[in-house]
């Protein structure tokens, strides 16, 4: 898994985690029952504190999204739903938006825009 985190991104860092880990489970990189690498490990390829790696998974087991099995670690319960996706993409596009000086009201018109 390749993941990397933008550091003038104003969210937390264990919700652009989450986001990244989210994204690559639906984009199909992760399939259920997968298992996910340590977080020591993620921790350490993202240069980030294992603490927040950590957070992040916990979010992402309460979204149903992943399990923990003592000594097994953790893998992919399931997939997120296209809802799930898009929401989380959406989500990326107004935080993007926002280092542009857009609103969130600019960017509906630029949606609405689109064919």
């Amino acid at each position: 898994m390749l993941l990397t985190l933008d550091l003038n991104d104003p969210r937390p860092l264990h919700e652009q985690v989450a986001g990244a880990i989210r994204r690559a489970i639906g984009e199909g990189s992760y399939q259920a029952g997968d298992r996910l690498p340590p977080a020591k490990d993620l921790a350490d390829a993202l240069g980030i504190n294992a603490n927040t790696v950590l957070r992040a998974l916990r979010d992402l087991r309460d979204e149903g999204l992943l399990e923990f099995r003592r000594g097994r670690g953790v893998s992919v319960a399931g997939v997120p739903t296209g809802r799930a996706l898009i929401v989380q993409r959406a989500r990326d596009l107004l935080e993007e938006a926002k280092k542009y000086g857009y609103s969130r009201d600019d960017l509906i018109d630029v949606l609405k825009e689109l064919p």
